[in-house]
């Protein structure tokens, strides 16, 4: 069976096939007109098989109802009709007429095949799985009712009771390319990619010019990390089919991973002139600009992401920072305001909007914002420090003593918030624990005393604090 076959046809030669099978179809539809479709039964059958293969389904129920008119016993015209229905969503009336053809030759197992996939399409899965088990009874080696008994199961997440009847497909057939790949589907939920890899090595072996092989090979080689060959897989995918943004997009985020971003920047805006409304692809363009310091092109990109998105929070924080960083303030603020209305659990949206009003001197706002990042992430200890030194600047002392607090509680060695808890001290003219922490703070780290005597030059020459570093 082929899978995909579209895939490999070159333009020109698509556009003459079809041309040449619009041709025919009109000719079929003037000979129904006419009223001279008898005598040319052979014609149409072949008419209807293309228009099955190319997916024209509305000329070929037209022809194949043209047939039942004047055949009205043919099973096989029936199952045609069915495989039509079923194509454009008409389940009920699909099942009815492979029911029509199974009354006709009650041994069909292709009827009931075909019918148990339109009887799963309508939802009706128990009855699918009897139908291909009836199948299965009548005919215990039929490739295509295993192939979609495992094809539901795999669809039910059941993917062990899967792989054993598509690996029995194989064991009949080994060429059967697309149980292979399934198999290969299959493994890759299970988390098992090796041998997800070697399924797929082996449908690509049957099928080496499928661009979907290839790109799940390039998602399987990825997970091993095994980075330079998934590249080399999304490029053949790429080469056989051009228009595969998703192997662009792919074998772009390995190569911004391996850090090589003029490699990664042109596979992405390939997958962007395939698909210019794709969010997460202008997203990751913007975030390579942004790495390589092109702060405007990472504006620009962020900016068509969140148009193909308005709800896209990543892109709001993303481009809050480019505007911060270009000098651009009220505007980085008005992103993280719109990040954290977006999302209001993402604590680097309300640290950032946090520092941002902190830098602008809207220091309530500020307390406020860190408040709400410690509500999410109540042992961060960066946020706790950061409200601790906003407090300072507020004069609120007892606040910042009681964050400083909290970051010591955090990281008891860290001499930074202890040395900040000092300080604190001296200003509430708690001495005593003032000089209790200058102590351990310099016990920790003796460079807080160069700190320290910047700090407070007067101090330097006081007989407290010689006693302090127990000098006479």
């Amino acid at each position: 069976m082929s899978f995909f076959d579209e895939e490999f046809e070159t333009e020109g030669s698509s556009e003459n096939q079809n041309s040449n099978l619009r041709a025919e179809i009109d000719e079929c539809r003037k000979l129904v007109d006419s009223g001279t479709v008898y005598g040319y039964f052979e014609k149409f059958e072949e008419v209807i098989q293309s228009c099955l293969d190319k997916e024209l389904n509305e000329d070929g129920l037209f022809l194949v109802n043209a047939l039942l008119e004047i055949a009205p016993y043919n099973s096989e015209y029936w199952i045609k009709k069915g495989l039509f229905l079923n194509s454009t969503g008409r389940f009920d009336e699909s099942i009815e007429c492979f029911n029509k053809a199974l009354s006709l030759n009650p041994g069909d197992s292709e009827a009931l095949v075909h019918r148990s996939i339109a009887e799963e399409n309508n939802g009706l899965i128990t009855r699918a799985k009897e139908t291909l088990n009836n199948a299965l009874s009548k005919d215990p080696n039929n490739e295509d009712a295993l192939y979609s008994l495992g094809i539901l199961y795999q669809r039910n997440e059941e993917f062990e009771k899967a792989i054993l009847y598509l690996k029995k497909v194989i064991e009949l057939n080994s060429s059967y390319s697309e149980a292979h790949y399934e198999i290969g589907f299959c493994y890759e939920n299970m988390h098992d990619y090796q041998n997800a890899l070697i399924s797929y090595d082996k449908f690509l072996e049957l099928e080496p010019y499928n661009p979907n092989g290839w790109y799940n090979r390039g998602i399987i080689l990825s997970k091993l990390e095994k980075f330079e060959q998934a590249i080399n897989s999304y490029e053949l995918a790429v080469s056989i089919r051009d228009d595969f943004a998703s192997a662009w997009f792919n074998k772009g985020n390995i190569l911004a991973e391996l850090e090589r971003y003029a490699e990664a920047l042109e596979s992405f805006k390939k997958a962007h002139e395939i698909d210019k409304s794709d969010d997460a692809t202008c997203f990751n363009i913007g975030n390579l600009y942004e790495e390589l310091s092109d702060l405007k092109n990472a504006i620009k990109f962020y900016n068509e992401a969140i148009k193909n998105n308005s709800n896209y929070y990543e892109a709001y924080l993303a481009r809050g920072y480019c505007y911060d960083a270009s000098g651009k303030y009220q505007l980085a603020l008005r992103d993280f305001n719109k990040a954290v209305a977006l999302v209001q659990d993402s604590v680097e949206a309300w640290y950032a909007k946090a520092d941002l009003e902190y830098s602008l001197g809207k220091l309530k706002e500020a307390v406020s914002s860190y408040t709400r990042a410690l509500k999410i992430s109540p042992e961060n200890y960066d946020i706790w420090f950061t409200l601790a030194e906003t407090y300072l600047e507020l004069g609120e002392w007892l606040s910042a003593l009681e964050a400083f607090d909290k970051c010591i509680m955090l990281r008891e060695d860290d001499a930074k918030a202890i040395y900040e808890k000092a300080k604190v001290n001296f200003i509430l003219r708690r001495t005593g624990e003032a000089l209790q922490c200058l102590k351990r703070a310099f016990e920790l780290d003796p460079s807080i005393q160069t700190e320290f005597t910047n700090d407070y030059p007067e101090i330097k020459s006081s007989k407290l604090f010689k006693k302090l570093l127990g000098e006479n």
